[in-house]
């Protein structure tokens, strides 16, 4: 049996250098497996609609969200219409459905609660209007410096320009950053524009803490 004390003593410890900083993606980091998949078996099973056909249509779609040049509620209406949704079933029922599709991925957010001040976590997400500002105003995203937010920037993962965006926000040069991703092709993409990429399997997360830690501690070339 593990106990909770067991838990505690392995996590690794994070330095508290001030040299090297970390920044996350949100979908499949911060939550369990991704919000598209949840949120789009949530739906079909609220309406009694086919899953694969919401996933066609919301996908066909999501990148309008991804680089802001939809509103959810324009996002809802395509929906809607072309997956054949009960008319009673409205925007503010999808909001809700859609926001409460989040599934958060515990011990990440205590990794996060646990990272010293001098360490700064920031945030890359391909992301969506209202979730977006719903995220940022929950009390665990105040310790992110700046979130990047695709819908905000107009431009997504693995576009180049959106990893100097993160790059700008954190305010240090990408070589003293490591990117967090699920996807490897972020993780390759980021490592192009100059990031330590962490690939993250939230099944594995014990040894995502220890690859954090170990580069975090490392000294920066000539010091």
């Amino acid at each position: 049996m593990t106990h909770a004390s067991d838990s505690a003593s392995a996590q690794p410890a994070f330095p508290a250098t001030g040299h090297r900083h970390v920044a996350f993606d949100w979908g499949g980091v911060f939550t369990v497996g991704t919000f598209d998949g949840r949120s789009t078996q949530r739906l079909a099973e609220r309406l009694g609609l086919d899953v694969d056909a919401v996933r066609a249509s919301y996908f066909r779609h999501v990148r309008q969200l991804e680089v802001g040049a939809w509103t959810l509620p324009q996002f809802w209406d395509t929906l809607a219409a072309e997956t054949g949704a009960d008319p009673a079933f409205v925007y503010a029922h999808f909001e809700e459905l859609y926001l409460g599709s989040i599934l958060p991925n515990q011990p990440m957010f205590e990794l996060l609660a646990r990272l010293p001040q001098q360490v700064r976590a920031g945030l890359l997400s391909n992301n969506y209007p209202v979730v977006s500002d719903h995220l940022r105003g929950t009390a665990a995203f105040a310790r992110l410096h700046q979130p990047v937010f695709s819908n905000e920037i107009g431009v997504k993962k693995p576009d180049p320009a959106s990893f100097a965006a993160l790059e700008a926000a954190m305010n240090v040069p990408a070589s003293r950053v490591a990117f967090v991703d699920d996807v490897q092709e972020n993780i390759e993409a980021a490592e192009r524009a100059g990031f330590h990429g962490l690939l993250y399997d939230h099944t594995q997360h014990a040894d995502f803490e220890r690859r954090l830690a170990a580069w975090l501690v490392l000294p920066e070339d000539g010091e």
